[in-house]
This record gives structure tokens, C-alpha cells and sequence, in this order.
């Protein structure tokens, strides 16, 4: 048996969607069902049944998936063993973070990266969907969520804080009224499928009454929507230094989230990861004084 056949298996019984296996694999989509229809013809098993709504496993292919994440840990574990021997700093690293982290403070620090190790080529992947290090979607994480499973080296390089901020303009042509949530003003929240987002939890739970102007799902859509006027929200504070924006709650009455950074226990030993995270933590972090928190071990 093939172990990419195993890989299309895989992604399509997690996704249970032929066009999202494609995307996460970089192929099409017929090579994706092509691929599945091999595997169920070698194996003599139907793995999948088809419907209008996606693509559900059978009772064998739940068997099957079992045996499947059994050698997909092998591999794993094989291939960030190998990566780990490697002691010149050149090669892909994968860091999986949030948009705002990538746009804010990653991106604006690469070119002092690149000259420092021209040998290595860093992937940025952005979701609030949390990467699988373990299966290797990602090499390293920038996390404002500390993780709790798996074999993983966590270090502390930040502090971030939040409050709710609106513009200068919507704070004045919308005074306090007295006795009503957010004192009358209207709100930019996340949409449902993100309500365990801090931000969202903490609105939740402190203002369920608030008016909504916009729901968004991501946060710069949100800080675009506060520079135009709509409304209030919870923004990172080291977010808003260039914005003129007037702080309606502040940090020290809201919540804060520790800024971690994760990498596989076994890729430390890795030049290239140990490269990428030893800048993280003292040319990105500690060079914006908003998230200056010192880093640890942990």
C-alpha cells in the first residue's frame, strides 16, 4: 500500500470534503478521487459514502482510519526526527500564527530574517484554526493560547493586552448614554463560528445586551470597521498605536493572553527551527514595547 494513498484517505476523512482534502494537499480535485477510488479498489473495501452534503466514512473506512493515524504517527515522528539532525540553518520552516502576529509583527521583520539566514525560506500560514504540529502542518507556533497536548517545547516571549477602542470621530458623534451597555454605543463582534475567541467570550459574558453594528470573522475586518466609524470593539492594544483611536474600555479592566511560542519537542534540536524561534522570541517580540512581557520557559 501506498502511504500518499493514505495521505489523500486521510485528508478527505477529516474534511469529509473532496475540494478541502484538494486544497490542504496542493492538488486537484479529480487526482483526490481518483486517488481515493485506487485505494478502495487495491483494499477491496468502500471507504466513503458520497452525499450532497460531503463525504462520510463507512464502517470499514472507520476502521481503516484507525490503522491510517497509526502510520501516519510513524511517519511523523520518523520525519521530525531526520529534521531535527540537521545542524546548518537552511530549509523550509512552517510557522502557523494569526493574521494580525504575521501582518504586524513578522512580516515587517523578515528582511533583517533574511539576511541574518538567506538559507531559509519561512512559510507563514495564517487561521484561527489551530495547526497540528504534531502531524506537521506546521514546524512552529506563535500562539496567544498556550497548548496543552502533545509532545511540544513551550516558551512565553509576550504579553498582550486588550481594550475596546473606537475612533475618535464615532466616540464624539456618539456620547455615553447613561444605563445602557457600552454606554448606547453599537459593537463589532466575531461571528458564531468564532465565539471561543477571547475577544468574543469576554463580550459575551460582560455585555450580552450590547447593540451590533457588524459581524466579522476576522480581526483586521474589525479594525477596518472601527476606522470607519461603525462602532466599538476589542482590539489588541499594540494593534492601535498608528490609529488615532480612543480607548472607551481599557486593558486593566478587560483580559490579557500570554504570547507563546511552540515548537515540536522533537525539532529543537533543528538549526533552521531553533533559528526561526530564537528570532521570534528577541527580534520580533521584544522589538514592540506594547507586547513586552519578557520570555520564559514553560
Amino acid at each position: 500500500m501506498d502511504w500518499n494513498d493514505l495521505r489523500y484517505f486521510l485528508a478527505v476523512a477529516r474534511s469529509g470534503s473532496l475540494t478541502q482534502a484538494s486544497e490542504s494537499l496542493r492538488v486537484s480535485q479529480s487526482t483526490v478521487g481518483r486517488r481515493i477510488a485506487e485505494l478502495e479498489a487495491s483494499i477491496g473495501m468502500t471507504l466513503f459514502q458520497h452525499h450532497q452534503t460531503g463525504y462520510f466514512l463507512t464502517d470499514e473506512g472507520r476502521g481503516v482510519l484507525r490503522h491510517a493515524e497509526l502510520v501516519e504517527d510513524s511517519i511523523m515522528a520518523l520525519e521530525r526526527g531526520a529534521a531535527g539532525l540537521d545542524k546548518t540553518p537552511a530549509g523550509t520552516v512552517r510557522l502557523a500564527t494569526s493574521e494580525n502576529l504575521a501582518t504586524h509583527l513578522i512580516i515587517p521583520a523578515m528582511p533583517a530574517f533574511q539576511e541574518r539566514y538567506p538559507g531559509i525560506r519561512l512559510e507563514i500560514i495564517t487561521s484561527t484554526v489551530t495547526a497540528e504540529l504534531g502531524r506537521r502542518e506546521a514546524d512552529i507556533a506563535l500562539r496567544v493560547v498556550r497548548p496543552t497536548r502533545g509532545n511540544l517545547k513551550v516558551r512565553r516571549v509576550g504579553h498582550m493586552t486588550y481594550s475596546v477602542y473606537g475612533s475618535r470621530d464615532y466616540v464624539e458623534r456618539h456620547p455615553v448614554v447613561e444605563g445602557e451597555p457600552l454606554g448606547g454605543r453599537h459593537f463589532i463582534a466575531w461571528d458564531d463560528g468564532h465565539a471561543h475567541m477571547p475577544a468574543a467570550a469576554w463580550l459575551a459574558r460582560e455585555h450580552p445586551g450590547c447593540k451590533i453594528a457588524l459581524v466579522a470573522s476576522s480581526l483586521p475586518a474589525q479594525i477596518a470597521a472601527v476606522r470607519a466609524g461603525l462602532g466599538l470593539a476589542v482590539i489588541p492594544d499594540f494593534l492601535t498605536v498608528n490609529d488615532d483611536f480612543v480607548r472607551v474600555i481599557p486593558s486593566d479592566r478587560m483580559f490579557s493572553a500570554e504570547v507563546w511560542l511552540v515548537t515540536h519537542a522533537d525539532l529543537v534540536a533543528s538549526a533552521r527551527v531553533r533559528a526561526v524561534s530564537d528570532f521570534l522570541a528577541d527580534q520580533v517580540v521584544k522589538a514592540n514595547p506594547e507586547l513586552a512581557g519578557g520570555w520564559a520557559e514553560a
